[in-house]
């Protein structure tokens, strides 16, 4: 393929890390947050991905373009058309992002200290290691290497979906116990949901990134 075949896609891929770590960087802010209900470090968290989806459209244009000049083959093909995935798994991130914040920002000083630091710490811990993971991929060439990232990054949306399904059951029993505040915990839950599909969304770019290198099927 043309050296300025390489060329755009690198600018791509580095458009795409851009965004992956001003996604890392509002989960890390979550995190920070979640420990005191700090309202300005949502603020801030929001704020890293703010204008998202004027950065995607540039690079799904700049995907688009890529395919129109140079009609890419095998591998090639591959891995474009991964890139273009990522895009949209991060901007789905994004948006699970802002809606946790959201969602966490109107109920977090009604949620219990020993919850927030038993389940919902832990939880957006392993949220925010498996977007890392996944976005340090994408500078990853190596097969074997991206085969361990991408079972670190598995591991962790594991743990993710278990501490929600912990998370569930102990504030459906306090829901229970409180009639009156049913919607008080189904807020809750309905914002601790987000920060696990966040998680979700880190193993599907994890996913697309072992594809890229190794082909054959997209693991489920």
């Amino acid at each position: 393929m043309l050296p300025t075949f390489q060329t755009n896609l690198n600018s791509v891929r580095d458009k795409i890390i851009n965004i992956g770590s001003d996604l890392v960087k509002s989960n890390e802010l979550i995190l920070e947050a979640l420990h005191d209900c700090d309202e300005e470090k949502f603020a801030k968290a929001r704020n890293y991905i703010k204008n998202i989806s004027a950065k995607t459209d540039e690079i799904d244009n700049a995907i688009i373009k890529i395919l129109a000049l140079y009609t890419p083959e095998a591998r090639d093909l591959r891995q474009v058309v991964a890139y273009f995935k990522i895009v949209n798994e991060i901007a789905r991130a994004c948006s699970n992002t802002r809606s946790f914040i959201r969602g966490f920002t109107d109920v977090c000083e009604d949620l219990d200290v020993s919850t927030i630091n038993e389940y919902a710490l832990p939880m957006q811990t392993s949220t925010v290691k498996a977007i890392k993971t996944s976005i340090e991929m994408m500078r990853i060439d190596d097969a074997d290497e991206l085969q361990e990232m991408y079972e670190e990054v598995l591991i962790e949306e594991n743990k993710a979906d278990d501490l929600y399904e912990m998370i569930e059951r102990q504030l459906v029993a306090q829901a229970e116990n409180s009639k009156n505040s049913f919607e008080k915990f189904h807020k809750m839950l309905r914002a601790l949901r987000k920060s696990e599909k966040i998680a979700g969304r880190a193993i599907s770019v994890a996913n697309l990134l072992v594809y890229i290198k190794l082909g054959g099927n997209i693991h489920s």
